[in-house]
């Protein structure tokens, strides 16, 4: 699978004017029930960045063919497990994946919309949240508006890390020589935020937990 990513990343880098069907088939690939979890697009999608920041390619295609994949993808299996229910739970393809399935159940159970969202950055979950989430008759409204949604902030996220090394490492650079104190200044003070909301919420689902088992118990 890497090597046929590899290639598709050298044929985009080629062929420009193919680069968001292609990246558009590879994330559809990457959003469907069962194939996704065999599909990982993040390395083609941060070398697009690169490329979109060296200006090879047009970034409204890139971001349109991906968004456009991404969402047909997840639409395609929201629909499967709609159209089959619980029925869809017993196929061939899914047997292997039982475990997954029945965690990312209860995720999507617990978490709802904000589930899909979570899905498309979480590997494990990617492949099978939108088809959860149609066994368990989410509203289609709801889906397709967190699907598109999510898609969109998906693909930049993906797109990001490539775009800025390409484009922001001479400035880095610069910016570490003339700002070298500032830059540690506000690199702690992310750390400090981090670490305090990490501690909130690491309190708040033990406390939901502790909850649970006393209710449990009773």
């Amino acid at each position: 699978m890497d090597s046929l990513l590899s290639s598709a990343a050298d044929f985009i880098a080629r062929h420009h004017v193919w680069a968001g069907v292609v990246l558009g088939v590879v994330t559809f690939f990457e959003s469907l029930v069962v194939i996704g979890a065999f599909v990982p697009a993040t390395g083609l999608l941060v070398a697009a960045g690169g490329l979109v920041a060296a200006g090879v390619l047009d970034p409204w295609t890139v971001i349109a063919g991906c968004v456009i994949g991404a969402v047909m993808g997840d639409a395609i299996s929201y629909w499967i497990g709609r159209r089959l229910g619980t029925g869809v739970l017993r196929q061939p393809l899914l047997l292997p994946h039982r475990r997954k399935i029945a965690w990312t159940r209860l995720y999507c159970r617990r978490y709802g919309v904000a589930s899909i969202f979570i899905g498309r950055f979480f590997g494990p979950l990617r492949a099978f949240v939108p088809v959860m989430v149609g066994v368990l008759r989410m509203r289609q409204r709801v889906f397709q508006l967190a699907n598109v949604t999510s898609a969109f902030v998906w693909v930049l996220a993906m797109l990001a890390p490539g775009y800025l090394a390409a484009k922001g490492l001479a400035k880095l650079e610069f910016m570490s020589e003339a700002h070298g104190p500032t830059l540690m200044l506000i690199a702690f003070g992310t750390l400090v935020v981090v670490a305090v909301v990490a501690m909130r919420w690491l309190k708040g689902r033990a406390a939901r937990r502790s909850a649970l088992l006393a209710a449990a118990v009773k």
